[in-house]
């Protein structure tokens, strides 16, 4: 979460949020880092006024950028852990995992990763604790959709871009909150390298019918709100 005198910006996980974070803090005077990937509902109060800036991206591009992601580091997040029965089961069973945490009021993987999960909100990493990923139970939403509902949700105006088109759209953006880039910080976006990527082929080779079917029925809200399609 960054604030600054016009806008406030708000990080959701592998959604191009490390580049415009880093391009706020060069470039957009005053600009205060509040936090890591903490939501709206986090917002202090002083900037609760404020516009809110965020990015979203295609959600079966997101599940495969997390699992490669996760699968090269050497000490992977709990919830990569759980879900892929430690390392043990490839992409597609994995996010299956994922996509169905939200769908009963007892699923096992949902009752081992609360526990697991940081019991407080923390400086790095997804910084989701237990008792926040709880509320996905019985939501029958996706992960993705969940964590931009827990991310986003909140009264107020709201600015979401596409990360496929975020170098364009962070410049409009800015300047729809009246904090128009000047001319480095213009060079920087439309030049800068991007940051914080994963190493993967095209997502399509990564799915199946049946998970790309259940990736469009969990994370139907994303899909529809912003316009996606798989091979997009």
């Amino acid at each position: 979460m960054i604030a600054t005198e016009h806008f406030v910006f708000l990080h959701l996980h592998k959604s191009g949020g490390s580049f415009v974070n880093d391009a706020i803090m060069r470039f957009v005077p005053g600009a205060q880092q509040i936090g890591y990937h903490l939501p709206r509902s986090l917002v202090p109060a002083p900037f609760a006024h404020l516009p809110v800036l965020g990015f979203v991206r295609n959600p079966w591009s997101y599940y495969v950028s997390w699992y490669t992601f996760q699968a090269r580091r050497p000490q992977p997040n709990a919830l990569f852990r759980i879900l892929s029965d430690g390392g043990r089961l490839p992409f597609e069973a994995t996010i299956r995992n994922m996509l169905e945490l939200g769908a009963s009021a007892t699923n096992p993987h949902l009752n081992a990763l609360v526990p697991a999960l940081p019991a407080m909100y923390g400086t790095r990493g997804l910084n989701l604790p237990g008792f926040a990923l709880e509320k996905i139970r019985m939501s029958g939403r996706g992960f993705y959709s969940f964590l931009y509902r827990y991310m986003y949700d909140g009264p107020g105006v709201m600015r979401i871009g596409r990360m496929e088109a975020l170098r364009e759209e962070l410049l409009s953006m800015l300047s729809g909150v009246g904090a128009a880039a000047g001319a480095a910080m213009r060079e920087y976006v439309q030049q800068a390298p991007a940051r914080n990527t994963s190493e993967h082929a095209d997502y399509v080779s990564y799915y199946g019918n049946e998970l790309r079917d259940l990736v469009a029925e969990r994370d139907a809200e994303i899909i529809q709100r912003h316009g996606y399609r798989f091979a997009a």
